[in-house]
């Protein structure tokens, strides 16, 4: 499953995980074991907000791009993330920023 992101100023989180042709994100299954390969989903025919271009499977593996939130000042790797191969089933490690840390009162 190849995973490419698209990242949007959101105050929200991302997760998912992969079993097979299923992708599970932010809890929601979404199975994509029907998509012939050459086949193309428009993102407006999957009930996935997170989802914000076409699924498509190609040479046997699914294409997709999500939607990756961040905070108001993001890394690099965030504002600017390297779509990932995920190979094997399990959660997926998508970027992310860590939490700032709580400031000290004085």
């Amino acid at each position: 499953m190849h995973i490419s992101f698209s990242p949007q100023r959101r105050d929200d989180a991302l997760t998912a995980s992969k079993a097979g042709d299923v992708l599970t994100v932010n809890g929601v299954a979404l199975d994509f074991g029907g998509l012939l390969d050459g086949a193309t989903l428009p993102a407006g025919a999957i009930d996935c907000g997170w989802i914000v271009g076409p699924v498509e499977r190609i040479d046997g593996d699914v294409h997709i791009t999500l939607l990756l939130p961040h905070g108001p000042a993001p890394s690099r790797a965030v504002a600017w993330p390297e779509p990932i191969t995920v190979t094997v089933d399990g959660p997926i490690a998508v970027p992310v920023d860590p939490e700032p840390a709580p400031l000290e009162e004085v």
